[in-house]
C-alpha cells in the first residue's frame, strides 16, 4: 500500500485508457503524456500499461507503508524522498514511513508517478483510468486514499537514469479528414503562425487562440468520430486539439490530425505557451 498525503491540484489514477470502447459511447481516456507513463512502469518493471497516478502541476505527496520501488516520469521536475531532493526518471526506493512528494514542474503540466507492482484498483471497462469528461473510472484522488499495489512481476531493469525531454512546442500533424472545407489561406497559416495555448485547457482539449482559420462552407457539418489529437475548429475559427477524454464524435470540422508522439506533447502544453504546427513525415518518426 501507499498513502496519499497532499495531492495537488489533480491527482488521477492513469493507464493507456479503454481504447476498444467507442461504440459504446466511450472515450479512451488514459494517461494524456503516455511516452511518460510507459517510459514510468518500464523504469520499475512493470508492463507499460500498468496504472500510475497522474499529477497536473505538482503539489502529490505519498507515503509508503511498506518497500516499494517507485519512478516519477514526466516533466522535468524536482522529486524528493524523506525531504532530500533526488532525480526524476529513475527507479527509487520508497522505504515505510517515506515521504515522496513531486514539485509543480517549471515548464510542462503533468507527471507520472509509477509504483512497482503497478497501482490494483479495481478496473471499469477494462481499464483503471479516471476520465474526466464522462466521470468513468476511479474518482480523482483525495487526501488520506490508500492505493493497493500489485504484485511485482519479473525483475527492475539495469537502467540508472532516463533522459529527461523538455516540453515540445512544434507539433506534427496529418491532414484532417476535413481540411478541404477550409480555404487554401487558412490551411497555410495553420502550419505558418504561432498559436496561444489559452487558459481553458483541460484533458479534454487545448484550446488555442490566434488568427481565425477561415472555412469554405457554411453547412453543417453531421457529427463524426474524433480521435486523440484532433485539431477541430469550431465556428470561431480558434482551433482546439483533443487529448486523451475528448467525446467520441464532434459537430465541427478537423483539419488536422496530431501524430501520436505530438499527442503526448501536447498534453504537457501550459497556459501562455506559444507552438507551431508542422507537417508530419511518416508515422513512428515524429515527435
Amino acid at each position: 500500500m501507499i498513502t496519499v498525503e497532499a495531492t495537488g491540484p489533480l491527482a488521477l489514477l492513469e493507464d493507456l485508457g479503454r481504447p476498444q470502447c467507442a461504440h459504446l459511447g466511450v472515450s479512451p481516456s488514459g494517461a494524456a503524456d503516455r511516452s511518460a507513463l510507459r517510459l514510468a512502469n518500464r523504469l520499475v518493471g512493470n508492463a507499460e500499461g500498468a496504472a500510475a497516478i497522474e499529477t497536473t502541476f505538482g503539489g502529490l505527496v505519498v507515503v509508503a507503508d511498506e518497500l516499494v520501488w517507485v519512478a516519477v516520469t514526466g516533466a522535468p521536475t524536482q522529486v524528493t524522498v524523506a525531504g532530500t531532493p533526488t532525480a526524476s526518471h529513475t527507479a527509487l526506493p520508497l522505504h515505510p514511513g517515506e515521504r515522496l512528494a513531486i514539485e509543480a514542474p517549471p515548464e510542462g503540466v503533468r507527471n507520472y508517478l509509477a509504483v512497482r507492482g503497478g497501482i490494483e484498483v479495481p478496473a471499469i471497462l477494462g481499464s483503471r483510468s479516471s476520465d474526466v469528461l464522462s466521470g468513468l473510472g476511479p474518482e480523482p484522488l483525495r487526501s488520506a486514499a490508500r492505493l493497493p499495489i500489485g504484485q511485482p512481476r519479473g525483475r527492475l531493469p539495469d537502467v540508472d537514469q532516463a533522459p529527461t525531454v523538455q516540453p515540445v512546442k512544434d507539433l506534427a500533424l496529418w491532414p484532417g479528414p476535413r481540411s478541404d472545407w477550409f480555404t487554401a489561406s487558412a490551411r497555410d497559416r495553420l502550419l505558418t503562425d504561432s498559436w496561444m495555448v489559452t487558459p481553458d485547457c483541460d484533458r479534454v482539449a487545448v484550446r488555442l487562440e490566434g488568427s481565425p482559420l477561415d472555412q469554405r462552407h457554411s453547412d453543417e457539418l453531421p457529427s463524426e468520430g474524433l480521435l486523440r489529437g484532433a485539431i477541430q475548429v469550431p465556428s470561431s475559427g480558434q482551433p482546439l486539439i483533443f487529448l486523451s477524454d475528448h467525446p467520441v464524435t464532434g459537430g465541427y470540422p478537423v483539419i488536422g490530425i496530431l501524430s501520436d508522439r505530438a499527442c503526448d506533447d501536447a498534453a504537457q502544453l501550459r497556459p501562455g505557451d506559444s507552438i507551431r504546427f508542422r507537417p508530419a513525415t511518416r508515422p513512428g518518426s515524429d515527435r
